[in-house]
């Protein structure tokens, strides 16, 4: 368990060399920590302990008697801060030794280092922030295209959570009306008064199947599709990619066989982050480094949300072709006609593969990449996406606690329609509430907490 009662500091940004570097410190004894290894210059800079709450002052960070950086220190003092607890962040030089030296002088001070996730972690302890906002800090430093962002932000502001909450509450006011009953036997449960309950449990499942259904495009907006580019060698994968991402990444070449291995980089199509990942050509090894690398390609397959099939269009289909054909049916493809710029031989042949969007491409001009990307599009997020579809998007651990909840609330539905007794539908209603509660941290584990802030980065 993770020691709130302490102060804590870790570098917030990211390690490298840059510009500006920032220590971040919260907890107790942040200004007096930030007072022992921090020496203001000029007249309207001052230490830590006696400025204002959200001024900045200019001084240098002093380590043994001896200057390490100069360095900008921001004051922020509780509540009105990221953690609800005093916080100062030290603006020094960026580098690794600049940063390094700092924060390890304001170790020596007295701080210790923050565990991944610690200042969101506090932030949630605090009340500042529910879990579900918490987890969409992640999302936000994660986030690849502006749509995942989009929802992120859309998270952190509580817009799920004020819809969680307010199912919590409407199956809490439910709980308390069964348990009074409970309480009081002799009063039966009137019959309007049993359809006003049922009524209200029976929205509540309605509005979790509401929330189900965004799962899976919550998880496309947070971690993207992974979309594997094979085919027989030479048949333009490497080029393909190449034209996908705008810039050139993998090796083209005339020689059948030249990539060995696969290669992976995230794009944004139309507002979704896609993996693409070009594969070794399908054939047979001619030697123990393709052996190995077509290997590979047979393995990311198997993890592949999305199959980009490249033939080439001024050929005839191979056995080869055919084979890859058959072994890729019943999986979510597109067949990529490649070289449309040569005499097309390969059209009346592709046109009669039924379940599979045909699109065209030359991958040396760029022809009809725009059309391909419209075609990933539709087949992995098919309509229209809502601004008001991106304020409820939940993630796999959202998912598992409601689909909890609904296993809790049918059977108390069901039962109290059924006229059972209520004993049974409140215990049903309690794993319902308490699972709701879970998203937004209202029941939590030690373990769970764990498992959630152990995701992030340390600084964050």
């Amino acid at each position: 368990m993770i020691d709130t009662t302490d102060t804590v500091a870790a570098i917030a940004t990211p390690l490298g060399e840059g510009g500006l570097a920032v220590i971040r410190i919260s907890g107790p004894e942040a200004l007096g920590i930030a007072d022992r290894c921090f020496a203001p210059v000029g007249k309207s800079s001052l230490k830590p302990s006696v400025a204002p709450s959200h001024t900045i002052h200019y001084g240098r960070i002093v380590r043994g008697g001896k200057v390490v950086d100069e360095a900008m220190v921001a004051v922020m003092r509780a509540p009105r801060t990221l953690t609800r607890e005093d916080v100062v962040e030290i603006t020094c030089h960026g580098g690794l030794l600049a940063a390094k030296l700092t924060l390890d002088t304001v170790l020596e001070c007295g701080a210790r280092p923050a565990e991944p996730g610690e200042f969101t972690r506090r932030a949630f302890l605090n009340g500042r922030i529910d879990l579900a906002q918490a987890e969409a800090v992640a999302d936000l430093i994660h986030a690849r295209t502006e749509l995942s962002l989009a929802a992120a932000n859309e998270q952190l502001a509580g817009k799920l959570s004020q819809r969680i909450n307010s199912l919590r509450d409407e199956l809490m006011r439910t709980l308390a009306h069964i348990e009074a009953h409970i309480d009081f036997p002799d009063e039966d449960i009137a019959p309007d008064t049993r359809d006003q309950l049922v009524a209200r449990l029976a929205r509540g499942v309605a509005f979790i199947d509401e929330l189900l259904a965004t799962s899976n495009e919550g998880q496309i907006l947070r971690r993207g599709i992974r979309a594997a580019i094979v085919g027989r060698p030479n048949a333009g994968k490497s080029s393909l990619l190449n034209q996908l991402l705008g810039h050139d990444r993998a090796i083209v070449s005339a020689i059948p066989g030249t990539t060995r291995d696969t290669i992976e980089e995230t794009a944004n199509v139309r507002g979704i982050p896609v993996v693409f990942v070009d594969t070794a050509g399908l054939r047979e090894a001619g030697d123990e480094i393709e052996a190995e690398g077509i290997r590979r390609s047979h393995e990311t397959l198997g993890r592949a949300d999305l199959i980009l099939h490249v033939l080439d269009g001024s050929e005839l289909l191979t056995a080869a072709d055919e084979r890859h054909l058959a072994e890729f049916a019943g999986r979510k493809r597109i067949l990529v006609r490649n070289k449309m710029d040569l005499p097309a031989r390969l059209v009346l042949a592709v046109e009669g593969i039924a379940g599979a969007p045909v699109v065209g491409v030359c991958c040396v001009t760029g022809a009809g990449i725009e059309a391909l990307k419209d075609a990933i599009r539709q087949l992995v997020w098919a309509g229209e996406i809502r601004a008001e579809m991106l304020q409820v998007t939940i993630n796999s651990r959202h998912q598992d606690a409601l689909k909890r909840a609904r296993g809790g609330l049918q059977p108390a539905l069901e039962s109290l329609r059924a006229g059972e007794s209520i004993e049974l539908t409140a215990m049903e209603l309690r794993i319902a509430v308490n699972a709701v509660g879970e998203i937004v941290g209202k029941t939590t584990t030690e373990d769970l907490l764990d498992s959630i802030f152990s995701q992030f980065c340390i600084g964050k």
